[in-house]
């Protein structure tokens, strides 16, 4: 099963991997406004999960969000590099993106994904339920076991953030910025291991 999906991944070209991105994101969105439609009462409750006007937003948002990069960040210099392998995917997906464009995919999947997950989903089942799904459903990491307690472990304190808050706008903004961030990250370093073949 590991080495199909890596074989599958290998045989798609960046646009049609960036394509399939895009697909599942809208996959995402119209299943939030199926499910929406038939477990939300009126418009107005689901409506009632954005706040903008919350101080949240950025204090907790903004402060789980450098936690969860920090760590990260920690974890890639001391982690081996097999255990962080998710098949290139990340990589050729923001490797070759520019930054405008790492910023717009950034804040799509942090919409449809907690619009689904923590807006949909854990306000109807709750937080494990809400959180398990959003893990296995980060299919490419059920293969490496340290990649899915990291999505798992993510998504738990994520969703422990919305029980917390109960704004959507708070794990959205979060949920961005790890992305957004981390996806310059993996830029920078794909453009700097690119630039050392050229050379060497």
């Amino acid at each position: 099963m590991k080495n199909n999906h890596a074989e599958l991944v290998k045989s798609l070209s960046d646009r049609e991997l960036k394509l399939n991105l895009l697909l599942t994101q809208v996959i995402l969105l119209t299943l939030s406004f199926i499910l929406g439609i038939i477990l939300f009462k009126d418009i107005s409750s689901f409506f009632a999960l954005f706040r903008p006007d919350d101080p949240r937003i950025a204090i907790i948002g903004g402060g789980a969000a450098i936690t969860v990069i920090l760590l990260d960040l920690f974890l890639m210099k001391v982690v081996p590099e097999a255990y962080q392998d998710d098949g290139g995917v990340n990589e050729r997906i923001f490797g070759s993106l520019s930054y405008p464009m790492i910023f717009a995919v950034a804040l799509v999947v942090a919409i449809s994904e907690e619009i689904l997950f923590r807006g949909i989903i854990q306000t109807h089942t709750g937080l494990i339920w809400a959180s398990v799904i959003f893990a296995v459903v980060h299919y490419r990491y059920l293969f490496n076991w340290f990649l899915f307690l990291n999505i798992t472990i993510l998504s738990f304190f994520i969703g422990y953030i919305f029980e917390l808050t109960g704004n959507l706008l708070v794990t959205i903004f979060a949920h961005f910025l790890i992305d957004f961030i981390l996806g310059i990250i993996v830029r920078k370093k794909a453009k700097k291991q690119a630039a050392w073949i050229e050379h060497h």
